[in-house]
């Protein structure tokens, strides 16, 4: 009853030590998966915007 176990978060933070964290990673990631849909899809995306946009005024 005397010992004491080390806590999960202390075992786990000692051998990744240097690592980047995985949030890190994945906030890198999705930053790249927007940029390279964005790029390809840009122009088709402004071109609907708009065409939705005429059609809504034309009808005010």
């Amino acid at each position: 009853m005397g010992q004491r176990r080390p806590s999960a978060s202390a075992s786990r933070t000692t051998g990744e030590q240097g690592d980047v964290p995985g949030w890190v990673l994945v906030t890198l990631m999705t930053a790249g998966l927007i940029i390279a849909i964005w790029a390809v899809a840009g122009p088709a995306l402004v071109n609907l915007f708009n065409t939705a946009i005429e059609k809504v005024a034309g009808l005010l």
